[in-house]
């Protein structure tokens, strides 16, 4: 699916109803369902929920990175750039030459663990130098030069040197900049960072979150931030994503979320960050917060999953029912469900 369009999109990405499968020999896994949220050119929207939420299956499927047994099973993913046709990512053939053209070239990745990334034969100038050859029409000392600014540009010192080493040569917060390095040289529009800061310490993460904001302000690039750690998000976010059991259950501000939760399962998640806040009733304060008044839920439903005891924890659990995306009257969306006739009337 491609568009033509004559002005760039304020949207510079956009998910759509995506749903991705991996079919076992147990029976079909659906990781993500329905999953839908839009990225504004030059701002950061973080993607965040617990482990196994369906976060990094996500960002691996806008890149179509998902292996067999896995597959993206509908859904759109629409791409807006600059310059050029819009493309429909999800629609693309694995082979087409666009869709190299996009992946790391306009849409890159900064994954979870640099020592994964990062190969351990090859010296730092020869990956970051394939990168650039593969996205940019140069020499290869021009590549060495842009490499040799871009590390300078994340921190590195001596970076003509850095170029001759091995991975295993540089400290965890060095690899982590390099594998930024790696994914900005070619000056995306779109930068997904995977948990970028989960094996660093605090010090270190402090300020590999800088760089990404200098770096996203200086190049004009927008950030699919994708954390389960809430503290990291108030400080890049402009706008949160909140996942679980592979559905988005809450869509806000980063001001919205952290002043008024309103979905039961984002309400935890805050209530489930460590605080130095002496009050011994902080969760249950948090626990205890609602929609205002003015902004109900939609007549006939409400958190709960039908037929699931306890509140909204199991999603996708009742088959026969789906779940719609409410939008309240402050701009957030909510995920709710529809309650059985007998439980709206008592």
């Amino acid at each position: 699916m491609t568009m033509n369009t004559s002005t760039p999109d304020p949207i510079v990405l956009s998910v759509r109803d995506l749903n991705v499968s991996f079919d076992t020999m147990d029976g079909t896994t659906h990781a993500v369902r329905g999953v839908g949220f839009d990225l504004p050119r030059g701002k950061t929207v973080a993607l965040v929920g617990e482990s196994g939420s369906g976060k990094s299956v996500t960002s691996y499927a806008i890149l179509r990175l998902i292996q067999k047994p896995g597959r993206i099973s509908g859904g759109q993913i629409i791409f807006n750039p600059h310059e050029g046709e819009t493309l429909d990512l999800a629609a693309l053939r694995a082979k087409d030459p666009r869709l190299f053209k996009v992946r790391g070239g306009k849409i890159s990745m900064i994954f979870q663990e640099p020592m994964t990334a990062l190969s351990p034969v090859h010296t730092i100038g020869n990956q970051i130098r394939e990168a650039i050859l593969l996205h940019r029409s140069v020499t290869k000392h021009e590549a060495d030069q842009i490499a040799v600014d871009m590390l300078g540009h994340v921190g590195i010192p001596d970076p003509e040197q850095r170029l001759r080493q091995y991975p295993f040569e540089f400290s965890g917060g060095m690899r982590q900049r390099v594998v930024i390095a790696m994914a900005l040289v070619c000056r995306p529009e779109v930068l997904i960072a995977d948990e970028p800061t989960t094996a660093l310490d605090v010090t270190i993460q402090a300020q590999i979150l800088e760089l990404i904001n200098d770096l996203r302000e200086q190049m004009g690039t927008s950030v699919l931030f994708i954390t389960h750690d809430l503290g990291v998000v108030a400080q890049v976010a402009d706008d949160v994503v909140v996942m679980q059991h592979g559905r988005v259950v809450e869509k806000a501000s980063v001001r919205q979320l952290y002043r008024q939760p309103y979905h039961p399962y984002t309400k935890r998640l805050l209530a489930a960050m460590p605080s130095i806040d002496p009050e011994p009733d902080r969760i249950d304060k948090i626990m205890r917060g609602g929609p205002p008044s003015s902004d109900r839920l939609p007549d006939g439903f409400g958190f709960r999953s039908p037929g699931v005891s306890g509140t909204s924890s199991a999603l996708g659990a009742s088959s026969e029912v789906a779940p719609q995306m409410h939008r309240f009257a402050d701009g957030r969306e909510v995920l709710v469900w529809p309650q059985p006739i007998a439980e709206v009337t008592s």
